[in-house]
């Protein structure tokens, strides 16, 4: 009997996945500066705010970055959209209705929720490509093409330059960084890659972190109340959905554009444990 592991065959040519892989990795790096910039200057909003900003007092410059950055994170988002279903690896609430301040308690309220959840988002992606490159070095998911390992590869050091910036701002901000997964999905993450037995299976998982993390940045650029977190948000949202976009190919699927962008998939700040 043919196992799913035995079964999978990448859908595309090691050499287009190459060039994707190639491509997503110079839109990164092409947006490092200021992601870095804007994570400095929301460390310094963020500390010497003396009053909450409803997002009613600049529209003008709210809908300016939006139409700057978020145009970039609506676009590609619109093309890597999918409508596979979620599973318990990566449910959440949705985070649609719930504003960036909806769960307060703890040592980070406000903007910083938001800005823990984004850290958290992104320590559970590399975690989850951690774990994905092990399993494959001990044969549990059968033959990897080399280009596959080379994606897992370049998505979780992203993953990781993306935490490193929303901790700078978490430190800049006087509080503590965040290096585990502080999230209430975690077990049932670390349980559906455990159980995976193909490159398939884990790309669907992965597929469901990564549109996780795109639809949160898109909603964070809604829902945050500081100029350089909305700017921040919508610098790394496109890259984010460059992932998703390869591991639909991955899987087979043409990244088909929706006319509208859900956040459907976007995770909640309730999430967060800490």
């Amino acid at each position: 009997m043919t196992t799913a592991r035995e079964g999978w065959e990448l859908p595309i040519s090691e050499a287009q996945l190459t060039r994707l892989t190639r491509d997503m990795e110079d839109a990164h790096r092409s947006t490092l500066p200021a992601m870095r910039t804007g994570a400095v200057d929301l460390a310094e909003q963020t500390r010497t705010r003396s009053t909450p900003d409803d997002g009613a007092a600049d529209p003008g410059r709210r809908r300016f970055l939006l139409g700057a950055g978020g145009l970039a994170a609506a676009l590609t988002l619109a093309a890597c959209s999918s409508n596979g279903k979620n599973t318990s690896a990566s449910s959440t609430k949705g985070a649609g209705g719930v504003s960036a301040s909806a769960s307060s308690a703890g040592k980070y309220t406000g903007d910083l929720k938001v800005v823990a959840l984004a850290v958290a988002l992104e320590n559970q992606a590399v975690g989850a490509y951690q774990a994905t490159l092990a399993a494959a070095k001990a044969g549990k998911l059968g033959t990897v093409p080399p280009a596959v390992a080379t994606f897992v590869s370049t998505a979780m050091a992203q993953h990781a330059d993306h935490a490193k910036v929303w901790n700078t701002v978490l430190t800049r901000a006087g509080k503590p960084a965040i290096t585990n997964v502080p999230l209430s999905n975690q077990a049932a993450t670390t349980s559906a890659l455990g159980k995976a037995t193909s490159v398939g299976d884990v790309a669907e998982l992965a597929l469901q972190l990564e549109d996780q993390a795109a639809q949160t940045y898109l909603f964070a650029t809604y829902n945050v109340t500081s100029p350089a977190g909305i700017e921040t948000a919508a610098t790394i949202a496109p890259v984010e959905a460059m992932h998703a976009a390869i591991l639909h190919y991955v899987l087979g699927q043409y990244p088909v554009p929706d006319d509208f962008l859900p956040t459907d998939k976007a995770a909640d700040p309730a999430l967060l444990t800490i």
